[in-house]
């Protein structure tokens, strides 16, 4: 798998780095900022790119707006997002209601890394990983996910960090039967139709969420 590493701190990008080649990964670039982020994927067309949401020149979001314009250019091209805070609206500009391919992580919350060498081997392949805390931070937001259960939460997050049924019964310790029953009610209270299929159930998380982070960007005095 060919990736570009995108991360102004140059510790955390050699480790990135290594990490990346100890599991037979071929990092063809390790960039600090934006600029070159784009221009290096363009140059190389990589499987993947790794990227900080934060980099200079003003430590803002120039890895998000890079991964963005980069993500329009080539439709294929997998991106995980590492970040140090929750940012919801950051997942909605990167996805675009197009969420194959894609993850979004917080740097404190990667504690294993086998784990974090196989979230970005299914990235890679078309699957979505999204850090389960972007969803609890987005209820605050939002009428419809004030509505779901604590329990539901627990199974909405679970869900778009990309994990089954099966394992989700195994997180929660509860049954199949339950995590489905969760589900049905999930899905009915957001206004969405259940579907078995993994993705489409993270795909159709994804689009609702971005739907509830557009309201709150067109809401008045924000």
């Amino acid at each position: 798998m060919r990736t570009v590493i995108a991360e102004d701190q140059v510790l955390l990008r050699d480790g990135l780095a290594r990490l990346l080649r100890s599991a037979g990964h071929d990092v063809v670039a390790e960039v600090g900022d934006g600029r070159s982020l784009v221009s290096e994927t363009v140059r190389l067309r990589p499987d993947l790119v790794v990227a900080d949401i934060r980099m200079p020149p003003s430590y803002a979001d120039e890895g998000s707006r890079a991964v963005v314009l980069l993500r329009e250019r080539f439709p294929d091209l997998a991106v995980m997002l590492l970040s140090q805070a929750v940012d919801p609206l950051v997942v909605s500009r990167a996805t675009r209601g197009r969420s194959a391919g894609f993850g979004y992580l917080l740097k404190d919350r990667v504690l294993d890394s086998d784990t974090f060498v196989r979230q970005l081997a299914e990235i890679a392949a078309g699957a979505t990983v999204i850090d389960p805390g972007v969803l609890p931070d987005a209820m605050r937001g939002s009428d419809r996910l004030r509505s779901l259960t604590n329990r539901e939460v627990e199974v909405l997050g679970l869900v778009a960090t990309g994990r089954s049924n099966p394992g989700i019964a195994a997180d929660l310790v509860i049954s199949r039967r339950t995590v489905d029953a969760h589900l049905r009610s999930i899905f009915t209270k957001l206004g969405i139709e259940a579907d078995p299929d993994g993705n489409q159930r993270v795909l159709a998380t994804l689009n609702w969420l971005g739907g509830a982070v557009q309201k709150n960007e067109e809401a008045p005095g924000r």
